[in-house]
């Protein structure tokens, strides 16, 4: 399920900075501004966490098809990548007391669904841990 979630995850921040540097999500979305000088900055602050997040995470999937002992520890560089990028999100949103599902909900799912993964992968029974 994790590999599953983080192809979803990694390919979404492709897709989503692809369009959003497109100009394909309207100037006025339903939930932010983005013509609004704060919000494009804030929006595009994430750009350089969020490409290492489907870089190190669609490297990582690839490596794991292929055996590689260091897979996993590139698994866990991604995920945990992905919840901080989540709680960086979040902390902005609790700061301007702004609580619109439409920004809440995806960046609350980036910010827990890594969290399994990570305990098991650091764990004194995970193989990272051991290696």
């Amino acid at each position: 399920m994790t590999k599953r979630l983080m192809l979803l995850t990694d390919v979404g921040f492709l897709v989503y900075f692809s369009v959003t540097g497109l100009g394909l999500i309207p100037a006025a979305w339903a939930f932010a501004d983005y013509t609004e000088p704060l919000m494009v900055s804030w929006n595009w602050s994430f750009l350089w966490i969020d490409l290492l997040v489907s870089a190190t995470g669609l490297l990582s999937l690839h490596l794991l098809r292929r055996g590689a002992p260091e897979a996993e520890r590139l698994m866990l560089v991604s995920l945990v990548l992905t919840s901080a990028s989540g709680l960086m999100a979040v902390a902005f949103w609790t700061l301007r007391g702004d609580f619109s599902l439409a920004w809440w909900i995806p960046n609350l799912y980036l910010l827990l669904f890594p969290m399994p993964a990570i305990v098991r992968l650091v764990r004194p029974t995970g193989r990272i841990y051991r290696s």
